[in-house]
């Protein structure tokens, strides 16, 4: 058995794992970064952006899941698990939102004030309006399609921060900064994936990855709150399309 699950030191209410095998730890990275990049060329136009988006995320998860059950890891372990207290989840989940949107109105306002930071537009195909379809004023579309974007949003903290930090955490784990690593690099990799380029919404989603891996380490490694509050952010963000 390579895996050893422990209690955290810095929570009673967090467990880490330890996986010896540092290259089959590598091996699982790079299937796993690979297909969650290369999954996104296959799209399918007849059934629209949502539903391309859920069969990449399950995609992913397939591989993560195959990976995980070599390495004798449950989603209990990542910490898919009930939280011991209702209230600190729900105090938990508002830090997390407070703190993300802190974080973007921080950047918008610094970004327009140093002039040798020229952070290209967004050229992305995400940027579209008509991903999600004609939304303005739209709540038969809107109540439609929000509960996809909720299972898509639970699905990239369960991929990103579930199993791609852990991973990339234990990757490093002979260095005293394995953790640091795993929250930034995770970070970086979640807001490229959005936009698959250098701009403003690839920093702005890595902000956001960024808040969500230090919120995941900090406060016991239980995903739900970061879960309810990713589902906040989107179901916000899919209202203000409508109004």
């Amino acid at each position: 058995m390579i895996i050893d699950a422990t209690s955290s030191k810095e929570s009673s209410n967090s467990k880490t794992f330890k996986v010896n095998n540092h290259k089959g730890l590598l091996i699982d990275l790079i299937l796993y970064i690979s297909v969650m990049f290369l999954i996104r060329e296959v799209y399918f136009p007849s059934v629209g952006f949502i539903a391309n988006g859920l069969f990449w995320s399950v995609t992913t998860l397939v591989i993560a899941m195959w990976r995980m059950r070599v390495r004798g890891v449950s989603w209990k372990d990542l910490g898919l698990r009930k939280p011991k207290s209702v209230k600190k989840t729900l105090l938990v989940t508002g830090f997390i939102l407070i703190a993300t949107i802190v974080s973007i109105v921080l950047f918008n306002i610094i970004k327009d004030q140093i002039l040798f930071l020229a952070i290209p537009e967004d050229t992305s195909p995400e940027k579209a309006v008509s991903k999600f379809g004609d939304l303005k004023g739209n709540w038969p579309l809107f109540f439609t399609i929000i509960g996809a974007v909720l299972i898509e949003s639970a699905l990239e903290e369960l991929l990103d921060r579930g199993f791609l930090m852990n991973w990339l955490e234990q990757l490093f784990s002979k260095t005293s900064i394995a953790t640091i690593l795993a929250v930034v690099l995770q970070a970086a990799i979640f807001g490229f994936r959005h936009s698959n380029d250098f701009s403003e919404r690839s920093i702005t989603v890595g902000l956001i990855g960024l808040v969500m891996g230090i919120a995941y380490v900090k406060f016991g490694r239980n995903l739900w709150p970061l879960i309810i509050a990713h589902c906040v952010l989107n179901t916000l963000s899919m209202v203000d399309r409508v109004i």
